[in-house]
């Protein structure tokens, strides 16, 4: 999908190409951020995502053997997140649980890279 910034462009979800097969662009603002029905229809493509009540971040919770597990998994999303340029908001919680967060922060809401990083990390 190529997102443009032309005076608050509307993104509209790109769901003709499974989303691993997409690659993150680089968002600076000027576009709106997806509505909750707009994003409804992303998150069906990435299973155990919830999308917040405001509609602004999609989360998602891992939970792995021991720490060194979890620490692993950090850092492969690390490596991805940095090759496609969009970074989640990861947290280690008890020794061995994971919680990434999605939102692109230029926009205060969800875009299509969200959506993409989520299906990536999960794959």
């Amino acid at each position: 999908m190529e997102l443009t910034t032309i005076q608050s462009q509307t993104p509209t979800p790109e769901t003709n190409s499974p989303l691993t097969q997409q690659k993150c662009m680089a968002c600076e603002g000027g576009v709106i951020p997806f509505s909750k029905i707009e994003a409804d229809i992303l998150c069906k493509q990435i299973p155990g995502w919830d999308i917040s009540l405001d509609a602004k971040s999609i989360a998602k919770r891992y939970g792995f053997k021991d720490f060194n597990e979890a620490l692993v998994f950090v850092n492969k999303v690390g490596v991805l997140a940095e090759s496609e340029g969009h970074h989640p908001d990861i947290y280690l919680k008890d020794y061995k649980f994971v919680e990434l967060t999605l939102s692109t922060h230029a926009i205060n809401g969800l875009s299509q890279n969200d959506f993409i990083l989520a299906a990536k990390i999960d794959a």
